[in-house]
């Protein structure tokens, strides 16, 4: 049998002194470099996170430009976009079946996904934007996802100790943050698409050198020998089931809203007497209801790490899905009664995010945390898929008035999985007892 000890040196290698004795001392002058710092490492893991990921949200961006330019139709720019969430299911799918957030060097395996996704972005300049070529290049970008998202809330678990959901959620937080900045470049009035193309990739190359500067936290653990059952305990666990259909819930609502809102709140204002510009006001809140999920999820996991991550799931969930169910009698009324709900709704939609992802690696064995949360991910992104596409089949039947209402289905399931979470003995596991 090994130790903790033997197994970190087998993992991230032995330190330069290592098997060194007394007559092996560093020479004089020589300063041994110091450990790297809890928060130096999260800062910068943030930040690379937010770098590589700016790549999933670039589209969104260029897609107007490609519209103006090439006349692009909106069948193929929905393939753009919907392409990269299709690329991030396959990727967690694979990663997920072969244990590899949890077989390879963490740092090494989201250096290298960075890359690739890089390029792959990168080549859309040099292709025909009307082509196949743009939608299977964003298909890699998302292919490349599943060893930078995840594989990022991994190392962030690495350090947690009695803080794994502020952790996760100033995770989430940035990326929320990042998902938003989009909108603000259509408010600005957009940049040449091209160039909006190669400052995404290039902040994603910049990722891949930055995150080999992380250093894994104490608490990362080496994997076993794989087995592809390992990947089925996020069902067959209980506890792990009913954190993964509280999550469920929430992706349920999530995208639908980032996706639409836009749409919705034109279609709003289109529709409220005496607005000057519709169309500027509906950017300016779509960006301010996506930007304030940040808030929200920093707040979250503050909130959930001492209060409890039931309690703070539950919160939200039922604020948001209440919400979704607002939005149709707020429809058409003033931007003064619109805009506080929307934000209202962009905050709680996101609040209890990373709290799934942080229940899912407390709930685990340590040496599958990584696998756990890219099968939490895989299947989350999978059901977004369904609900995007869901809101405008109902908006053309229905008309958008109504069209975000069904939403609410999702959290209010959430809130009674995450209730018989609560009750379940394994809850003691959350947030150091406080369930």
């Amino acid at each position: 049998m090994t130790g903790p000890g033997e197994n970190e040196t087998k993992r991230f290698g032995a330190p330069r002194s290592a098997g060194r004795g007394p007559g092996h001392a560093s020479p004089p002058g020589l300063v041994r470099p110091k450990p790297q710092s809890k928060g130096s490492a999260l800062t910068l893991l943030i930040l690379c996170e937010v770098l590589a990921l700016s790549l999933w949200f670039s589209s969104t961006a260029v897609i107007p430009s490609l519209k103006a330019e090439y006349g692009l139709d909106d069948g193929s720019a929905s393939l753009i976009s919907s392409m990269v969430s299709v690329g991030f299911v396959i990727g967690t799918l694979i990663s997920a079946s072969l244990g590899l957030a949890d077989r390879l060097p963490p740092v090494r395996f989201f250096a290298a996904s960075a890359l690739l996704a890089a390029v792959a972005n990168a080549a859309i300049i040099f292709v025909d934007p009307t082509s196949w070529a743009v939608p299977a290049l964003r298909l890699v970008v998302g292919l490349s996802m599943a060893g930078i998202y995840p594989v990022g809330m991994k190392l962030a678990a690495g350090w947690a100790k009695a803080d794994m959901g502020f952790l996760v959620g100033s995770l989430v937080g940035a990326l929320t943050l990042g998902s938003a900045l989009p909108h603000l470049i259509n408010i600005a009035g957009g940049l040449d698409w091209r160039l909006t193309l190669s400052i995404a990739s290039g902040a994603a190359v910049t990722a891949a050198v930055l995150i080999l500067f992380v250093r894994p936290g104490p608490a990362a653990r080496r994997a076993p020998a794989f087995r592809p059952q390992f990947a089925f305990q996020a069902w067959t666990n209980r506890s792990l089931r009913l954190a993964n259909l509280g999550y469920f819930g929430h992706m349920w609502e999530l995208y639908a809203l980032w996706s639409w809102a836009g749409v919705f709140l034109l279609e709003s204002f289109r529709n409220t007497p005496g607005i000057a510009d519709p169309v500027l006001w509906s950017m300016a809140l779509t960006f301010v209801t996506v930007a304030s999920g940040a808030v929200g999820s920093i707040a979250g996991g503050l909130f959930a790490d001492r209060l409890g991550r039931t309690t703070l799931t539950m919160l939200a969930m039922g604020v948001s899905g209440t919400c979704a169910l607002a939005s149709g009698f707020a429809f058409g009324m003033s931007p003064w009664i619109v805009a506080p709900l929307f934000v209202l709704w962009g905050i709680s939609v996101v609040a209890d995010s990373a709290q799934f992802s942080s229940s899912v690696m407390e709930l685990s064995d340590p040496w599958l945390i990584g696998t756990m949360v890219t099968v939490q991910t895989c299947l989350g992104f999978l059901l977004t898929v369904a609900t995007i596409h869901l809101v405008p089949w109902i908006a053309a039947h229905i008309g958008w008035q109504w069209s975000f209402a069904f939403l609410a289905i999702g959290p209010y399931l959430g809130v009674v999985a995450m209730g018989r979470l609560r009750a379940h003995p394994d809850a003691v596991k959350l947030a150091g007892g406080r369930r």
